[in-house]
Protein backbone atom coordinates (compact mmCIF):
# COMPACT_ATOMS: atom_id res chain seq x y z
CA UNK A 1 0.00 0.00 0.00
CA UNK A 2 1.17 3.52 -0.74
CA UNK A 3 -0.10 6.87 0.41
CA UNK A 4 -1.07 9.49 -2.13
CA UNK A 5 -2.91 12.80 -2.11
CA UNK A 6 -6.38 12.79 -3.61
CA UNK A 7 -8.01 16.23 -3.84
CA UNK A 8 -6.26 17.51 -0.78
CA UNK A 9 -6.30 14.43 1.46
CA UNK A 10 -3.71 11.78 2.09
CA UNK A 11 -5.20 8.33 2.10
CA UNK A 12 -3.95 4.81 1.40
CA UNK A 13 -4.54 3.27 -1.98
CA UNK A 14 -3.36 0.44 -4.14
CA UNK A 15 -1.77 1.13 -7.50
CA UNK A 16 -4.84 0.08 -9.47
CA UNK A 17 -7.05 2.63 -7.76
CA UNK A 18 -4.73 5.44 -8.88
CA UNK A 19 -5.78 4.74 -12.45
CA UNK A 20 -9.51 4.38 -11.78
CA UNK A 21 -11.76 6.61 -13.89
CA UNK A 22 -12.87 9.87 -12.21
CA UNK A 23 -16.44 8.66 -11.76
CA UNK A 24 -15.15 5.87 -9.53
CA UNK A 25 -12.86 8.00 -7.39
CA UNK A 26 -15.62 8.97 -5.00
CA UNK A 27 -17.27 5.58 -4.70
CA UNK A 28 -18.92 4.61 -1.44
CA UNK A 29 -19.80 1.29 0.16
CA UNK A 30 -23.36 2.67 0.10
CA UNK A 31 -23.43 3.00 -3.68
CA UNK A 32 -26.32 0.54 -3.73
CA UNK A 33 -28.37 3.55 -2.62
CA UNK A 34 -28.63 4.45 -6.29
CA UNK A 35 -30.69 1.32 -6.92
CA UNK A 36 -34.44 1.54 -6.36
CA UNK A 37 -35.70 -0.05 -3.14
CA UNK A 38 -39.28 -0.45 -2.03
CA UNK A 39 -38.84 -1.09 1.69
CA UNK A 40 -40.72 2.10 2.53
CA UNK A 41 -44.53 2.02 2.46
CA UNK A 42 -44.72 5.61 1.25
CA UNK A 43 -42.65 4.76 -1.82
CA UNK A 44 -44.94 1.83 -2.63
CA UNK A 45 -48.07 3.96 -2.32
CA UNK A 46 -46.65 6.75 -4.48
CA UNK A 47 -45.77 4.21 -7.16
CA UNK A 48 -49.28 2.73 -7.01
CA UNK A 49 -50.77 6.22 -7.31
CA UNK A 50 -48.60 6.85 -10.35
CA UNK A 51 -49.71 3.61 -12.00
CA UNK A 52 -53.33 4.43 -11.19
CA UNK A 53 -53.16 7.54 -13.37
CA UNK A 54 -52.66 5.33 -16.41
CA UNK A 55 -50.34 7.95 -17.91
CA UNK A 56 -47.15 7.07 -19.72
CA UNK A 57 -46.68 10.52 -21.23
CA UNK A 58 -46.91 13.97 -19.71
CA UNK A 59 -49.75 16.36 -20.38
CA UNK A 60 -48.24 19.65 -21.50
CA UNK A 61 -49.87 23.07 -21.49
CA UNK A 62 -48.57 25.90 -23.67
CA UNK A 63 -46.82 28.97 -22.30
CA UNK A 64 -48.47 32.37 -22.46
CA UNK A 65 -49.19 35.46 -20.36
CA UNK A 66 -48.98 34.53 -16.70
CA UNK A 67 -49.27 35.99 -13.21
CA UNK A 68 -46.10 36.47 -11.18
CA UNK A 69 -46.71 36.80 -7.45
CA UNK A 70 -44.24 38.98 -5.57
CA UNK A 71 -44.06 39.58 -1.80
CA UNK A 72 -46.39 42.23 -0.41
CA UNK A 73 -43.43 43.98 1.19
CA UNK A 74 -41.38 45.65 -1.60
CA UNK A 75 -38.24 45.51 0.56
CA UNK A 76 -38.33 41.70 0.48
CA UNK A 77 -38.68 41.29 -3.29
CA UNK A 78 -36.83 38.07 -4.08
CA UNK A 79 -34.29 37.69 -6.89
CA UNK A 80 -36.57 34.93 -8.17
CA UNK A 81 -39.21 37.56 -8.97
CA UNK A 82 -36.73 39.47 -11.10
CA UNK A 83 -35.70 36.27 -12.87
CA UNK A 84 -39.21 35.12 -13.80
CA UNK A 85 -40.17 38.59 -15.00
CA UNK A 86 -37.02 38.73 -17.14
CA UNK A 87 -37.83 35.35 -18.69
CA UNK A 88 -41.24 36.51 -19.91
CA UNK A 89 -42.25 38.40 -23.03
CA UNK A 90 -43.48 41.51 -21.27
CA UNK A 91 -47.11 40.40 -21.12
CA UNK A 92 -47.07 38.89 -17.63
CA UNK A 93 -48.98 40.48 -14.75
CA UNK A 94 -47.10 41.23 -11.54
CA UNK A 95 -49.28 41.00 -8.41
CA UNK A 96 -49.04 40.89 -4.64
CA UNK A 97 -51.12 38.27 -2.74
CA UNK A 98 -53.61 40.96 -1.68
CA UNK A 99 -54.59 41.86 -5.25
CA UNK A 100 -57.32 40.14 -7.29
CA UNK A 101 -56.40 37.68 -10.00
CA UNK A 102 -57.29 38.51 -13.62
CA UNK A 103 -60.35 36.58 -14.86
CA UNK A 104 -58.37 35.65 -17.99
CA UNK A 105 -54.97 36.20 -19.59
CA UNK A 106 -54.14 35.77 -23.26
CA UNK A 107 -57.67 34.49 -23.88
CA UNK A 108 -57.29 31.76 -21.26
CA UNK A 109 -59.25 31.48 -18.02
CA UNK A 110 -56.51 29.21 -16.67
CA UNK A 111 -52.89 30.35 -16.71
CA UNK A 112 -49.68 29.78 -14.69
CA UNK A 113 -49.39 31.66 -11.41
CA UNK A 114 -45.70 31.83 -10.50
CA UNK A 115 -45.21 32.04 -6.73
CA UNK A 116 -41.93 33.91 -6.16
CA UNK A 117 -42.22 34.77 -2.47
CA UNK A 118 -39.19 33.67 -0.38
CA UNK A 119 -39.57 30.25 1.27
CA UNK A 120 -39.70 31.79 4.75
CA UNK A 121 -42.82 33.74 3.67
CA UNK A 122 -44.51 30.87 1.85
CA UNK A 123 -46.44 29.41 4.79
CA UNK A 124 -47.96 32.78 5.65
CA UNK A 125 -48.79 33.34 1.98
CA UNK A 126 -50.73 30.08 1.76
CA UNK A 127 -52.45 30.55 5.12
CA UNK A 128 -53.75 33.99 4.14
CA UNK A 129 -55.10 33.10 0.69
CA UNK A 130 -58.64 34.28 0.10
CA UNK A 131 -61.25 32.05 -1.54
CA UNK A 132 -60.52 33.39 -5.02
CA UNK A 133 -56.85 32.52 -4.76
CA UNK A 134 -57.55 29.16 -3.13
CA UNK A 135 -59.76 28.19 -6.06
CA UNK A 136 -56.79 28.74 -8.38
CA UNK A 137 -54.28 26.69 -6.38
CA UNK A 138 -53.95 24.11 -9.19
CA UNK A 139 -52.39 26.84 -11.33
CA UNK A 140 -49.69 27.73 -8.78
CA UNK A 141 -46.06 27.20 -9.76
CA UNK A 142 -43.58 26.69 -6.90
CA UNK A 143 -39.78 26.79 -7.01
CA UNK A 144 -37.04 24.85 -5.21
CA UNK A 145 -33.26 24.85 -5.31
CA UNK A 146 -30.38 27.31 -4.82
CA UNK A 147 -29.78 29.57 -1.83
CA UNK A 148 -32.75 31.65 -2.90
CA UNK A 149 -35.49 29.01 -3.12
CA UNK A 150 -34.32 26.19 -0.85
CA UNK A 151 -36.67 23.28 -0.11
CA UNK A 152 -40.36 24.08 0.28
CA UNK A 153 -41.71 20.53 0.33
CA UNK A 154 -42.48 20.52 4.10
CA UNK A 155 -44.55 23.70 3.72
CA UNK A 156 -46.44 22.45 0.66
CA UNK A 157 -47.07 19.07 2.25
CA UNK A 158 -48.65 20.76 5.26
CA UNK A 159 -51.28 22.23 2.94
CA UNK A 160 -51.74 19.16 0.74
CA UNK A 161 -49.91 20.72 -2.21
CA UNK A 162 -47.36 17.96 -2.85
CA UNK A 163 -49.09 16.00 -5.60
CA UNK A 164 -48.73 15.03 -9.24
CA UNK A 165 -50.80 17.91 -10.60
CA UNK A 166 -49.01 20.67 -8.67
CA UNK A 167 -46.44 22.46 -10.81
CA UNK A 168 -43.00 22.59 -9.22
CA UNK A 169 -39.69 23.69 -10.66
CA UNK A 170 -36.13 22.90 -9.66
CA UNK A 171 -34.10 26.00 -10.48
CA UNK A 172 -31.16 25.37 -12.78
CA UNK A 173 -30.63 28.93 -13.97
CA UNK A 174 -28.83 31.95 -12.56
CA UNK A 175 -30.70 34.46 -10.41
CA UNK A 176 -29.99 38.21 -10.35
CA UNK A 177 -28.46 39.47 -7.11
CA UNK A 178 -30.73 41.20 -4.56
CA UNK A 179 -31.34 44.86 -5.25
CA UNK A 180 -30.59 44.59 -8.96
CA UNK A 181 -33.99 45.98 -9.91
CA UNK A 182 -37.43 44.54 -10.50
CA UNK A 183 -38.83 43.76 -13.91
CA UNK A 184 -35.91 42.36 -15.83
CA UNK A 185 -33.58 45.31 -15.26
CA UNK A 186 -30.91 42.84 -14.25
CA UNK A 187 -29.14 40.61 -16.74
CA UNK A 188 -31.37 37.80 -17.96
CA UNK A 189 -31.00 34.46 -16.18
CA UNK A 190 -28.56 32.07 -17.81
CA UNK A 191 -28.55 28.30 -18.03
CA UNK A 192 -26.46 26.67 -15.29
CA UNK A 193 -26.82 23.10 -16.57
CA UNK A 194 -23.57 21.48 -17.67
CA UNK A 195 -22.84 18.56 -19.97
CA UNK A 196 -20.71 15.98 -18.17
CA UNK A 197 -20.23 13.44 -20.94
CA UNK A 198 -22.16 10.43 -22.22
CA UNK A 199 -23.55 7.40 -20.45
CA UNK A 200 -23.16 3.72 -21.38
CA UNK A 201 -25.98 4.03 -23.93
CA UNK A 202 -24.32 7.00 -25.60
CA UNK A 203 -26.82 9.55 -24.29
CA UNK A 204 -25.66 12.95 -23.06
CA UNK A 205 -25.39 13.31 -19.29
CA UNK A 206 -26.37 16.59 -17.64
CA UNK A 207 -25.88 18.06 -14.18
CA UNK A 208 -27.72 20.95 -12.59
CA UNK A 209 -30.47 21.22 -15.20
CA UNK A 210 -33.84 22.79 -14.47
CA UNK A 211 -36.71 20.34 -14.11
CA UNK A 212 -40.46 20.87 -13.98
CA UNK A 213 -43.45 18.70 -13.11
CA UNK A 214 -47.20 19.14 -12.76
CA UNK A 215 -49.93 20.86 -14.76
CA UNK A 216 -47.79 23.66 -16.23
CA UNK A 217 -44.58 21.69 -16.78
CA UNK A 218 -44.76 22.32 -20.53
CA UNK A 219 -45.30 26.06 -20.12
CA UNK A 220 -42.34 26.32 -17.75
CA UNK A 221 -40.09 24.26 -20.03
CA UNK A 222 -41.11 26.33 -23.05
CA UNK A 223 -40.46 29.63 -21.25
CA UNK A 224 -37.01 28.51 -20.18
CA UNK A 225 -36.18 26.97 -23.56
CA UNK A 226 -37.01 30.24 -25.32
CA UNK A 227 -34.35 31.85 -23.14
CA UNK A 228 -31.72 29.22 -23.87
CA UNK A 229 -32.21 27.40 -20.58
CA UNK A 230 -32.40 23.62 -20.59
CA UNK A 231 -35.44 22.29 -18.72
CA UNK A 232 -36.56 18.69 -18.38
CA UNK A 233 -40.32 18.07 -18.04
CA UNK A 234 -40.94 15.02 -15.85
CA UNK A 235 -43.49 13.28 -13.64
CA UNK A 236 -43.65 14.30 -9.99
CA UNK A 237 -41.86 11.21 -8.65
CA UNK A 238 -38.82 11.81 -10.87
CA UNK A 239 -38.90 15.54 -10.17
CA UNK A 240 -38.86 14.94 -6.42
CA UNK A 241 -35.71 12.86 -6.66
CA UNK A 242 -34.01 15.60 -8.69
CA UNK A 243 -35.18 18.27 -6.24
CA UNK A 244 -33.68 16.45 -3.26
CA UNK A 245 -30.47 15.90 -5.21
CA UNK A 246 -30.22 19.67 -5.63
CA UNK A 247 -31.07 20.12 -1.94
CA UNK A 248 -28.16 17.85 -1.08
CA UNK A 249 -25.82 20.06 -3.07
CA UNK A 250 -27.10 23.32 -1.58
CA UNK A 251 -26.85 22.03 1.98
CA UNK A 252 -23.54 20.19 1.84
CA UNK A 253 -21.46 22.52 -0.30
CA UNK A 254 -22.43 25.61 1.63
CA UNK A 255 -21.88 24.20 5.11
CA UNK A 256 -18.61 22.40 4.29
CA UNK A 257 -17.20 25.59 2.77
CA UNK A 258 -18.65 28.15 5.18
CA UNK A 259 -16.85 26.75 8.24
CA UNK A 260 -13.42 27.64 6.79
CA UNK A 261 -11.47 30.61 8.05
CA UNK A 262 -10.68 31.72 4.51
CA UNK A 263 -13.28 32.55 1.85
CA UNK A 264 -14.27 29.36 0.05
CA UNK A 265 -16.35 28.86 -3.07
CA UNK A 266 -18.15 25.76 -4.31
CA UNK A 267 -15.30 24.78 -6.64
CA UNK A 268 -12.91 24.89 -3.68
CA UNK A 269 -15.10 22.42 -1.79
CA UNK A 270 -15.05 20.02 -4.74
CA UNK A 271 -11.28 20.30 -5.07
CA UNK A 272 -10.00 20.51 -1.50
CA UNK A 273 -12.74 19.14 0.76
CA UNK A 274 -14.25 16.44 -1.42
CA UNK A 275 -14.06 13.66 1.17
CA UNK A 276 -15.96 15.69 3.75
CA UNK A 277 -18.59 16.65 1.19
CA UNK A 278 -18.90 13.04 0.00
CA UNK A 279 -19.27 11.63 3.51
CA UNK A 280 -21.93 14.17 4.40
CA UNK A 281 -23.83 13.56 1.15
CA UNK A 282 -24.03 9.84 1.72
CA UNK A 283 -25.20 10.33 5.29
CA UNK A 284 -28.02 12.61 4.15
CA UNK A 285 -28.88 10.41 1.16
CA UNK A 286 -29.37 7.42 3.46
CA UNK A 287 -31.64 9.52 5.64
CA UNK A 288 -33.73 10.53 2.63
CA UNK A 289 -34.27 6.94 1.64
CA UNK A 290 -35.39 5.86 5.10
CA UNK A 291 -37.20 9.03 6.17
CA UNK A 292 -38.89 10.33 3.02
CA UNK A 293 -38.86 7.29 0.70
CA UNK A 294 -36.61 9.18 -1.71
CA UNK A 295 -33.93 7.14 -3.47
CA UNK A 296 -31.63 9.47 -5.35
CA UNK A 297 -30.97 8.77 -9.01
CA UNK A 298 -27.86 6.69 -9.66
CA UNK A 299 -24.72 8.78 -10.23
CA UNK A 300 -25.83 11.75 -8.11
CA UNK A 301 -22.42 12.12 -6.48
CA UNK A 302 -20.60 12.41 -9.79
CA UNK A 303 -23.18 14.91 -11.06
CA UNK A 304 -22.89 17.15 -8.01
CA UNK A 305 -19.09 17.18 -7.98
CA UNK A 306 -19.02 17.85 -11.71
CA UNK A 307 -21.49 20.69 -11.28
CA UNK A 308 -19.41 22.25 -8.51
CA UNK A 309 -16.23 21.98 -10.56
CA UNK A 310 -17.82 23.49 -13.68
CA UNK A 311 -20.15 26.09 -12.14
CA UNK A 312 -18.90 26.65 -8.61
CA UNK A 313 -16.06 29.11 -9.16
CA UNK A 314 -16.86 32.43 -7.45
CA UNK A 315 -20.05 30.97 -5.95
CA UNK A 316 -19.45 31.69 -2.24
CA UNK A 317 -20.22 29.11 0.41
CA UNK A 318 -22.75 30.75 2.72
CA UNK A 319 -24.91 29.85 5.70
CA UNK A 320 -27.91 32.18 5.74
CA UNK A 321 -29.93 32.46 8.93
CA UNK A 322 -33.24 33.01 7.12
CA UNK A 323 -32.63 29.96 4.90
CA UNK A 324 -31.40 27.52 7.54
CA UNK A 325 -34.79 25.80 7.90
CA UNK A 326 -35.03 25.46 4.11
CA UNK A 327 -31.49 24.34 3.30
CA UNK A 328 -29.82 22.58 6.21
CA UNK A 329 -32.53 21.84 8.77
CA UNK A 330 -34.79 19.91 6.41
CA UNK A 331 -33.22 16.45 6.16
CA UNK A 332 -34.67 13.42 7.97
CA UNK A 333 -32.61 11.10 10.13
CA UNK A 334 -29.82 11.80 12.59
CA UNK A 335 -27.76 13.93 10.16
CA UNK A 336 -24.93 13.77 12.67
CA UNK A 337 -22.21 15.16 10.43
CA UNK A 338 -24.37 18.01 9.10
CA UNK A 339 -25.39 19.00 12.62
CA UNK A 340 -21.78 18.82 13.75
CA UNK A 341 -20.72 21.27 11.07
CA UNK A 342 -23.66 23.61 11.72
CA UNK A 343 -22.89 23.69 15.44
CA UNK A 344 -19.26 24.40 14.65
CA UNK A 345 -20.32 27.22 12.33
CA UNK A 346 -22.41 28.77 15.09
CA UNK A 347 -20.07 28.23 18.03
CA UNK A 348 -16.69 28.79 16.37
CA UNK A 349 -17.34 30.83 13.25
CA UNK A 350 -20.07 33.18 14.50
CA UNK A 351 -22.59 32.08 11.87
CA UNK A 352 -26.27 31.14 12.25
CA UNK A 353 -26.54 33.29 15.35
CA UNK A 354 -30.28 33.93 15.10
CA UNK A 355 -31.37 30.32 14.57
CA UNK A 356 -31.62 27.29 16.83
CA UNK A 357 -29.21 24.68 15.53
CA UNK A 358 -30.07 21.11 16.62
CA UNK A 359 -27.47 19.86 19.06
CA UNK A 360 -25.13 17.03 18.22
CA UNK A 361 -25.79 13.76 20.12
CA UNK A 362 -23.96 13.68 23.46
CA UNK A 363 -21.79 10.71 22.46
CA UNK A 364 -19.89 13.00 20.05
CA UNK A 365 -17.54 14.42 22.66
CA UNK A 366 -14.70 15.61 20.42
CA UNK A 367 -16.00 18.49 18.37
CA UNK A 368 -15.00 19.96 16.10
CA UNK A 369 -12.50 17.68 14.41
CA UNK A 370 -9.12 19.24 13.51
CA UNK A 371 -9.73 18.83 9.75
CA UNK A 372 -11.95 21.92 9.80
CA UNK A 373 -9.23 24.13 11.20
CA UNK A 374 -6.91 23.87 8.23
CA UNK A 375 -7.06 23.84 4.49
CA UNK A 376 -4.97 20.96 3.22
CA UNK A 377 -4.32 21.76 -0.41
CA UNK A 378 -3.39 19.30 -3.08
CA UNK A 379 0.17 20.59 -2.90
CA UNK A 380 0.37 19.81 0.81
CA UNK A 381 0.12 23.44 1.94
CA UNK A 382 -2.11 24.22 4.89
Amino acid sequence: MVAHLVRGKSRPSNVASQFAPPSCSRSSPSSALGMATWSNGQAIQEYKDFLATGKSELDKEDDGPSVIVQPSNPSSVAPLTDAIVALGNGDDVLLTPSEPLPPALGGRASYPIYITVPPYELKEFIQNLNEEWKSRADDFVFFSGTKICGVVEPVLREFGMCRDSMTQVTVGFSLPPPGSGLGGVAKKPEDMACNIGVDAQGDQKWAGESQACGKWNGAVASRLDENGIRCKAVFYREWRRAMWERALYDAVWNVVGAVREEETDHADVAMFFDMEASDMMWELANGLRGGLAVTLIYGFEDRLFSYAEMRGTDEPCELLDEMFDYMQNIFPGKCRMLKEYCNYAKDKRGLLQSVKVPKVPSELSELPSPVRQGNLRADGTI
